[in-house]
């Protein structure tokens, strides 16, 4: 492990510790009375983002990686069936203590915003379709960019131009990506009541006069390219260079954080890996943003 790395872990394990001490609604529920865990939640936190900074797809052997070199973080390290339930039961923290690291930065007041989707795939064999638990929310869908066919799930995206993520949604291959960016927006009204004018970028697959007019309603500009047969748009000139961002994201995705190598085979278990990879993003971002601006003991808890 660099010295960077264990910087970013150091750094991500005393804000979510504080923050767990001063905010009790983001610990995960346990009974009253019961053994509590060795390993805490802050830890759980980080073992979890650095599994996916470090490429770790199969967690057995990143237990073993991580007790023979992560002993001076980690005193204690479950075994693999007891860290896989804790891990698919910590998703919703995952996610808050996501929100919290986005919401500290200055990317998150970005006024441009990308939107695009991209696939994580479940299986490629048929016995692996019929047997799977994720049977019945992953769905036969097409991959433009590969050109293929897949098996699996969308990871629909809304990043700033810093490639910091602000919302995102898993569903099913098939799911319209425009009504779930509409479903996305609709869920978390408070992200456009602060940012009148809103610009997002997104591809040739969001449109509609219907679907811009609801997205004007809420003061959101939309910037896509020109599909045939329609007039020329605005901001065509900038569209190429500023769409190579949620490229450049996906990328970090599949190819630093192995998003299509998860090897979930249930739903728990793929929000949990999902999570674990923008999770490790936003901590990146978080770190460096912090990091240049010398604010970590400023870092003011909060959620959404």
């Amino acid at each position: 492990m660099t010295n960077n790395l264990d910087t970013l872990a150091t750094a991500l394990y005393a804000t979510t510790d504080d923050l767990l001490k001063e905010r009790l609604d983001l610990v995960p529920w346990r009974p009253a009375v019961g053994i509590a865990p060795q390993l805490t939640d802050a830890e759980l936190v980080t073992l979890a983002m650095m599994q996916a900074m470090l490429g770790f797809t199969s967690e057995a052997r990143w237990l073993r990686y991580a007790r023979a070199h992560l002993r001076h973080l980690f005193p204690y390290l479950p075994q693999q069936p007891g860290y896989n339930k804790r891990l698919r039961k910590a998703a919703d923290l995952l996610r808050r203590i996501t929100r919290i690291l986005a919401t500290s930065t200055s990317a998150w007041s970005d006024d441009v915003w990308i939107v695009d989707s991209t696939p994580v795939e479940c299986g490629r064999s048929r016995e692996t379709v019929k047997r799977s638990e994720l049977a019945g929310w992953a769905q036969y869908g097409y991959c433009a960019s590969h050109s293929r066919f897949f098996w699996g799930l969308r990871l629909h995206l809304v990043c700033t131009l810093q490639g910091l993520p602000v919302v995102f949604a898993l569903t099913g291959a098939k799911a319209d990506e425009r009504e779930t960016l509409l479903d996305l927006l609709a869920a978390e009204p408070h992200l456009l009541a602060a940012r009148p004018g809103q610009t997002l970028i997104g591809d040739k697959h969001y449109f509609g006069r219907a679907f811009e007019q609801e997205l004007a309603q809420q003061g959101i500009q939309l910037l896509r390219p020109t599909r045939k047969g329609e007039r020329q748009r605005p901001g065509g000139s900038l569209f190429k260079p500023l769409r190579q961002v949620i490229e450049s994201v996906n990328e970090t995705f599949k190819g630093q954080l192995d998003l299509e190598q998860h090897r979930a085979r249930t739903p728990g278990g793929v929000i949990a890996r999902v999570m674990q990879r923008i999770l490790a993003l936003t901590a990146v971002i978080w770190h460096n943003d912090h990091t240049t601006r010398g604010t970590f003991r400023s870092l003011t808890p909060y959620d959404h």
